[in-house]
């Protein structure tokens, strides 16, 4: 067995709501971290002194009791981990893991037992539910009754409000000699409660500071357990168990500093809620602080992190007194340096202007709103072009649920820094591979979008041909259909002194209406007709392709897989396959690579003689005969509309006699009816002589 074992999602329950993350048992601590918060709970070895096993809603859960107290609970074991967890207790923590079954009869009626900060509420000696009392924000008494209220949680869908309790009075002579045992019961929850008293001095107090989230200025009142925002309009108490860390950042104008506290649940206003605590100190603002306490309870509490007299800069003492009081280390900027000098970029989010930080372990925005980005939460990075002007770009982060996060507008001589940091940090840069092949990093901030293969303009362009290509196929089908007759065609055009030419304007337009009409179903079949993928049609005769060996030993093992873990799924049976084909070793490994061998050179004997009894023969299909068929019909019309075209180019410019196709009309058909049918039934080569030697009417000449 390793010196380590390691579990990824695990969940811990936090105030009504599960947070995932992974749990590592090690030789001399178990470490649980929070994918969310990224908040590390670490437990020495040497505290553990009970662990149970239990079955949760999460699957199978573990419970561990420290000497110091305190109890944690992580859920999402999978059954079959228990004995890996047990032996591995027994050999490094000397701790047995027992099982510990839930009662789940539905009684209301039982004992309640305090079990550090737990109320386990017990049927039969069996624990029916627990509560943790950090999460009790209240608790109020009644006749014979008591009442837990909870703390809130915003990101629960669902969320506990309160839970009362029914004490049976005790004896006579019990309650005249001591306490109700209902006050005994809120005694002991309160004890272990978060409720925020303000009971006692504050520590110190720092007066009309100036906070940026939440606007305005506050007197800061610093209390050994929580920390007291009193303002004109609102007050707020941030326990500091809800801190989760702290910043200290310079401005760009290294005149000013940024105090940011992380706050997790936020504090409220009405509906807003405030994630992160920030604070403006000017550099140049001293003070003199004494702290309400005496040198020998100072020394006791903070072990000379703090002195009942200090002095220096504003932002230093307000730093140095909440580092003692959360007992959280304060985070810097490290050694990015932007292309003016700080540690810092100016950017905007949101359409705001504020403050990037690359700091050693995630991204900092100040201010509005502020934004904390861990490395270990970041899916990728990419810097594309600004959308505004080409002398800025836009540094856009995604994380690993999918969330995008871009800040815009930032300067274009800042790209080398920040480009060299993020590939220092071994972050995944989305458009690494088109950027590297350009010659200079300013340079790609202009031409990146041409270097890069464009499948969206390609696929416009092949739309473009087809399109060009069916308007020249619809036109020429359009010109053979009138030129297919030559000599009815040149009779029907209206010469420029017939007095009908303008009723043969108005037909001649209604007719070019409907010939487009019926052109405009032709062109889209066409269009889908060329856009349809070509895809080899699969061969159903052929012979099927031979398995690897991974799959044959797969096959023969499947059901050994399932009796040995009845009611396991498909994909667990998939998981637990492979784990156990690489733990398999070369020699086991032979027989099932002799066997793939034998079935590769099987297929390849069935496949010849496949192919020499003719299947899988390339043949052309009827579909492929009619669009051959379909191009060279199409071909002929061109060039047959190709002498029509001619024609009328001559007719429309070269003689002002004749006029363009918009004059041609059913109406001038008519009028040559009247003069006789006789002339119909010649030639073309005859019409053509009759027409142009035929003078102009006297209705012309007056007109």
């Amino acid at each position: 067995m390793g010196d380590t074992l390691e579990f990824s999602d695990i969940y811990q329950e936090v105030k009504g709501s599960w947070n995932d993350g992974r749990l590592r048992f090690g030789r001399q601590s178990v470490v649980y971290k929070s994918s969310k918060t990224g908040k590390v709970d670490s437990i020495p070895a040497a505290e553990l002194s009970q662990a149970q096993w239990r079955r949760v809603c999460l699957g199978q859960g573990i419970k561990l009791t420290t000497s110091t107290g305190h109890i944690y609970k992580y859920d999402g074991f999978r059954d079959t981990d228990f004995e890996k967890i047990s032996e591995y207790f027994k050999a490094h923590y000397k701790v047995e893991l027992s099982e510990k079954e839930l009662c789940v009869k539905g009684w209301n009626w039982g004992t309640t037992k305090f079990s550090g900060p737990l109320l386990s509420f017990e049927v039969s000696d069996s624990p029916a539910f627990e509560i943790p009392l950090a999460s009790v924000s209240q608790c109020a008494t009644g006749k014979n009754e008591v009442t837990l209220e909870f703390h809130q949680n915003d990101e629960a869908e669902v969320s506990l409000m309160e839970v009362r309790f029914y004490v049976p009075p005790g004896d006579t002579a019990t309650t005249e000699e001591g306490p109700e045992p209902v006050e005994v019961f809120r005694d002991r929850v309160l004890s272990k409660a978060d409720v925020i008293q303000a009971t006692g001095d504050a520590v110190c107090i720092f007066k009309e500071l100036q906070c940026l989230t939440p606007r305005g200025r506050y007197d800061i009142r610093i209390y050994p357990s929580f920390l007291h925002l009193h303002g004109k309009t609102f007050d707020y108490k941030i326990p500091y168990t809800t801190v989760l860390r702290l910043f200290l950042l310079p401005h760009k104008d290294q005149r000013q500093m940024f105090f940011m506290i992380s706050l997790d649940p936020p504090i409220k206003q009405g509906q807003t809620r405030y994630h992160f605590l920030i604070l403006l100190f000017s550099k140049e603002e001293d003070l003199s602080l004494s702290l309400n306490m005496t040198e020998e309870e100072v020394e006791r509490r903070y072990g000379g992190k703090l002195s009942k007299n200090m002095s220096g800069s504003l932002y230093e003492m307000v730093g140095r007194v909440m580092k003692a009081l959360v007992n959280k280390k304060i985070t810097v900027p490290g050694n990015f340096l932007g292309h003016s000098g700080t540690q810092c970029i100016t950017c905007s989010y949101k359409a705001s202007s504020g403050l990037l930080y690359p700091l050693e372990r995630g991204f900092v925005y100040i201010h509005k709103p502020p934004v904390h980005l861990r490395f270990e939460e970041v899916s990728c990075v990419n810097f594309a072009r600004g959308t505004t002007t080409t002398r800025s770009f836009d540094f856009e982060i995604e994380t690993k649920q999918g969330t995008q996060f871009t800040f815009s507008s930032i300067e274009r001589e800042e790209y080398g820094k920040l480009f060299d940091f993020v590939t220092a940090k071994k972050l995944s840069i989305k458009n690494r591979g088109f950027k590297e092949g350009i010659k200079g990093k300013d340079d790609m901030l202009e031409d990146s979008d041409e270097d890069q293969h464009d499948a969206y303009l390609e696929r416009m362009k092949e739309e473009g041909k087809i399109r060009e290509e069916a308007n020249d196929s619809d036109d020429s089908d359009g010109e053979s259909d009138e030129s297919f007759n030559p000599g009815e065609e040149e009779d029907d055009i209206a010469e420029e002194y017939d007095s009908k030419a303008s009723a043969s304007d108005s037909s001649a337009e209604g007719g070019d209406s409907d010939r487009e009409k019926k052109k405009r179903p032709a062109k889209k079949a066409k269009v889908v007709k060329e856009r349809k993928p070509r895809k080899k049609p699969k061969d159903s005769g052929a012979p099927k392709r031979p398995m690897s060996a991974y799959f044959l030993w797969l096959n023969a093992s499947r059901e050994s897989i399932k009796a040995e873990h009845p009611g396991i799924s498909i994909t667990e049976i998939s998981k637990r396959a492979g784990e156990m084909w690489r733990e398999l070793g070369k020699e086991q490994k032979v027989e099932w690579d002799g066997k793939a061998e034998e079935a590769k050179k099987d297929y390849e004997v069935a496949m010849r003689e496949y192919r020499e009894s003719g299947g899988g023969s390339s043949a052309p299909s009827k579909k492929e005969r009619k669009k051959k068929g379909g191009k060279s019909d199409e071909k002929n019309k061109k060039g047959m509309s190709g002498g029509g075209r001619e024609r009328e180019r001559e007719r429309t410019t070269g003689n002002d006699s004749f006029k363009s196709r918009e004059f041609i009309s059913s109406e001038e058909s008519s009028s040559e009816s009247d003069r006789g049918k006789g002339k119909r039934k010649r030639k073309g080569s005859d019409e053509l002589e009759e027409v142009a030697s035929t003078p102009p009417s006297s209705d012309s000449g007056s007109d």
